[in-house]
């Protein structure tokens, strides 16, 4: 017998709709309609990953509560609720791999923009106003990428391959990694930081990592240094950052996700000089859905025949361990 499966979504549906639908029961429900359907559900897709309505929804009877939930995005932590993490029969996965490569492309594009200064090259253009100026290069500059995960992986090959000095920081201190060298542990963390010209967040949100990048740590980053932030908004502490960037400790900052999205428009770093602002779409590209379709219809495919799922998350650590 298929599976019953809801699809949690939103705007849009999973693009592969038909194939998932010949392979289990499937019924799509919105955030208000969920409670409606979730209970006796198998399985769970949350195509729209950016909800708190899963934890409401979901059944108090243990029972009746789906035994796999496969978030279409990277972060989970909307779905990290004691319901959820305390059920050892309650499989979680996530895309991750989907957007490592993209990001990874996002990061370079920004700190080109951040070192040719390209913002101010089309403000300029907007202008019509003909004001040569130098730019800095990026070979050999250092970056010190915030996150050993796939997409700081991604991120720290593509920014090798174009010359730049790149080490990591996570964990567990490794000398000989074969993406970053070196993996700088916490003992290490603040000399790494005043060496880096650039410091590119790409950590997942945790309690451990939550607002991870605060006043002390800002203040131990090399003077004139810029922050790249394609993780989670809540790893920075944004007033932190909005008065290290006033007070010119840091030369600017590239912000594609925040703590309240979408970003207020009170908020002081939407003109600040030096910052660029997108609204969290570092991965998504053209074909970025029919990847996130594939990734699960492939773990459905696992589930229906017996196989090991993709992706699947610790639940204890919020993330998918490598190895």
């Amino acid at each position: 017998m298929a599976d019953r499966l809801v699809v949690l979504y939103r705007d849009h549906l999973p693009p592969n709709r038909a194939r998932i639908e010949s392979l289990a029961e499937t019924v799509y429900a919105t955030e208000e309609e969920l409670p409606l359907f979730l209970p006796g559900a198998d399985a769970l897709l949350a195509w729209w990953p950016l909800t708190s309505a899963v934890a409401g929804a979901w059944p108090d009877d243990p029972a009746k509560a789906p035994r796999w939930v496969h978030v279409a995005a990277a972060g989970v932590e909307p779905f990290l609720f004691p319901a959820l993490t305390g059920n050892p029969e309650v499989v979680l996965t996530n895309a991750r791999g989907v957007y490592d490569r993209p990001i990874a492309e996002y990061v370079l594009g920004l700190i080109l923009s951040l070192a040719k200064d390209f913002p101010g090259t089309w403000e300029h253009q907007r202008r019509r106003e003909w004001r040569p100026s130098d730019s800095e290069r990026i070979g050999n500059r250092t970056v010190l990428v915030w996150g050993t995960g796939s997409i700081g992986r991604a991120v720290a090959r593509l920014l090798r391959a174009v010359g730049m000095r790149v080490s990591g920081a996570g964990r567990t201190p490794r000398a000989a990694d074969p993406d970053f060298g070196v993996v700088h542990g916490p003992a290490g963390l603040r000399a790494a930081l005043g060496e880096a010209d650039y410091v590119v967040l790409a950590a997942p949100l945790t309690p451990a990592t939550r607002g991870m990048v605060d006043a002390p740590v800002l203040a131990a980053m090399k003077r004139g240094a810029r922050l790249v932030n394609v993780g989670r908004g809540p790893l920075v502490d944004e007033q932190a950052l909005v008065d290290a960037l006033a007070q010119g400790r840091l030369a600017g900052a590239a912000l594609d996700v925040f703590t309240h999205e979408p970003l207020p428009m009170e908020s002081p770093l939407w003109e600040m000089p030096g910052v660029i602002i997108s609204p969290h779409t570092a991965g998504e590209v053209t074909d970025w859905r029919a990847d996130l379709g594939e990734l699960f219809l492939d773990n459905l495919l696992r589930r229906r025949e017996g196989r090991p799922l993709r992706n699947v998350v610790d639940k204890a650590l919020g993330y998918v361990v490598d190895g």
